[in-house]
């Protein structure tokens, strides 16, 4: 199962994305590709690959990304390697912004959208005021960007809005497995039940 999360900048959506990971037997995260420059306690091949421009540049024209995008004038791509792996099995979770989901959406139609939503306004300002990694510039462009994305809301399948992380986590989790339990995706699972049932004693 393909499972996108994504969220105006600053919402809390790789936090969340991590902490699933790490409460939730096979679920793979998808490493996406970036240009921008690595932040503190982020970790190179498990946060991100960090890249040069011209590196990323070479890997669009060599058609290595299933989506990407520029945004807030760096570029993220998602690799199709990523997407190899999960024809192995098990879940794919991609933490990537609007416009790449929109890219998803276009190519893969067995996925799940869940966006996700700060609870107020003033506290997304707050969230990305605390990083202290952006200027006040780029700041109020990540703010007008997020006024647009949040009217795209009804655009996905699931909504989280990320107040209480806890919840928040509790809820992205109970998307993630509600969801393998779909009949379509575990008909093949109970195959040996549905023989049993035939076969009687």
């Amino acid at each position: 199962m393909l499972i996108v999360i994504t969220g105006p900048s600053g919402c809390g959506k790789s936090t969340l994305a991590n902490l699933v990971l790490e409460e939730l037997e096979n679920v793979t995260f998808s490493v996406s590709y970036t240009t921008r420059r690595k932040r503190d306690k982020e970790i190179e091949g498990e946060d991100y690959h960090f890249v040069s421009s011209e590196t990323f540049e070479k890997m669009i024209q060599d058609d290595k990304f299933v989506e990407w995008a520029m945004v807030h004038e760096n570029y993220y791509g998602t690799p199709k390697s990523a997407l190899e792996r999960k024809a192995m099995g098990g879940d794919l979770l991609l933490d990537i912004d609007v416009q790449g989901a929109d890219l998803i959406r276009e190519k893969h139609e067995e996925t799940v959208f869940i966006f996700i939503l700060p609870p107020l306004f003033p506290e997304l300002r707050k969230r990305l005021e605390k990083r202290g990694q952006d200027s006040e510039s780029i700041i109020q462009k990540r703010l007008g960007v997020a006024r647009e994305e949040i009217k795209r809301y009804r655009e996905f399948d699931y909504l989280v809005v990320n107040d209480e992380l806890s919840k928040a986590v509790e809820e992205l989790k109970s998307v993630i497995l509600s969801q393998r339990c779909r009949r379509e995706i575990r008909e093949k699972e109970i195959m040996p039940i549905l023989r049993s049932f035939a076969e009687g004693d």
